[in-house]
């Protein structure tokens, strides 16, 4: 397999990794601002504190400088300047002395995890912890300790940034990824970093049927903010789109589908798949979990699907301190960047034949068929035929493709041909 894109991927990765990003703050500006080295037609856009979206208010900017816990004889047991990890997302300010066991009711672990730092967040109930492993939970001795963590919460903005490559057709293919987790790898990086990659594929095509809308929000929030935002656009425009995430590392392919199940995104996705000749594990809508709830949600309804390496909330490192540059690797996010390239122009070949002539045409006159029947014969054209007895309006590419097996690529190259002698018509 051709690593390429999947070595400038992680490479992007490595850097990106040590950044505190929550959902506000300088660290989504930060990797933002990273983007824009890359793409620098991304657009950064924010919106203010307090603003109502939907049934959701913009929350403050959430702005951390230090935090540790240190015992009596001032030893450092706990320093978020070693792991971003170590202090609960939107923590309040607190700067205290306490025993043990009040320690302890600030402190987060995974028992069943005991080697690994939990991510704990609490961005809308007032609140402030550390999280730590297991293992050092439990080596705590009796005593003072001093919980210090400086933070404040202003009145700021949210930020979130998109991109728009424009197609020959107005219809779009919007992209979606989120960049509000500090780092961790296959949940928060890997989406960004595919973004990117695709996007610059997508910028060196010489035509594009489609417009391609991608945007890069902090996760929940962000999206229903960029919803809210441009919703009648989205909603008139956007024709299939993914929710990019979990995409790093090698271990297999998930999918999951949109909440119809059947739009052209989960037929793309599925196509996708198939044709890489890798076992997938199949979700259904059930098992969603990230933006495509938004997206998909009743009255906006946008066709939003996923495909994944190993799902969110399925691989042991998800959410903790062992999601880090060692999970993911170039084979597996090139991997899923062939696998979405095919998606895409699955989405992109896709059309809607129809036959101009009444009954099966003779195409021997025609110059496409052989003029000398045989077994063999006929097998050369077997394909065409095919494709001929499914061109009554009702079947696009990705259907007759389902049906017979065929690639997308071969069967468009066929129906171009047969239009080219007026044998059918192809619709978009």
């Amino acid at each position: 397999m051709k690593i390429d894109q999947g070595i400038d991927m992680y490479s992007w990765m490595v850097d990106l990794f040590p950044i505190c990003r929550s959902i506000t703050g300088p660290g989504v500006r930060k990797t933002l601002k990273y983007i824009s080295k890359i793409l620098p037609e991304i657009k950064v856009l924010e919106v203010s504190t307090g603003e109502k979206v939907f049934d959701w208010v913009v929350p403050q900017e959430w702005l951390i400088k230090e935090a540790w816990i240190k015992d009596s004889d001032g030893n450092l047991i706990v320093d978020f300047a070693n792991n971003n990890l170590h202090v609960v997302g939107y923590s309040e300010p607190v700067n205290c002395w306490l025993d043990l066991d009040s320690l302890k009711k600030n402190l987060h672990t995974l028992p069943e995890q005991s080697d690994s730092i939990p991510y704990v967040t609490s961005y809308y109930n007032p609140t402030w912890g550390f999280c730590i492993d297991y293992e050092q939970f439990q080596s705590l001795n009796s005593g003072k300790y001093h919980a210090y963590i400086d933070s404040e919460k202003v009145n700021g903005v949210l930020n979130y940034a998109e991109f728009v490559l424009q197609g020959e057709s107005e219809k779009e293919v919007l992209i979606s990824t989120y960049i509000c987790h500090p780092s961790m790898a296959n949940n928060e990086l890997s989406g960004p970093v595919l973004a990117i990659a695709l996007a610059r594929w997508l910028k060196s095509l010489t035509t594009r049927k489609y417009t391609y809308r991608f945007i890069f929000v902090p996760e929940t929030i962000g999206s229903i903010v960029y919803i809210s935002k441009n919703y009648k656009h989205l909603k008139s425009n956007v024709i299939a789109g993914y929710n990019l995430t979990c995409v790093g590392d090698n271990r297999c392919y998930s999918y999951l589908p949109s909440r119809n199940g059947n739009t052209l995104s989960d037929r793309a996705a599925k196509y996708a798949l198939e044709k890489a000749n890798c076992e997938y594990i199949e979700y259904s809508w059930l098992d969603r979990g990230s933006d495509e709830r938004q997206y998909c949600a009743p009255g906006i309804d946008l066709p939003i699907a996923s495909i994944m390496r190993s799902k969110y909330g399925e691989y042991p490192e998800y959410h903790t301190s062992k999601d880090n540059l060692e999970v993911v690797s170039p084979e597996g996010l090139s991997g899923s960047f062939d696998v979405y390239k095919s998606a895409i122009s699955a989405i992109e070949d896709n059309i809607k034949p129809i036959a101009n002539i009444l009954g099966e045409p003779q195409l021997g006159k025609r110059g496409l068929y052989p003029t000398i029947s045989s077994k063999k014969s006929a097998d050369s054209v077997a394909l065409m035929m095919d494709l001929l007895t499914f061109s009554d309006g009702s079947h696009d590419l990705l259907s007759i493709s389902k049906i017979t097996k065929a690639p997308i690529e071969d069967l468009l190259s066929i129906a171009i041909k047969l239009e080219s002698e007026g044998i059918l018509t192809i619709n978009t």
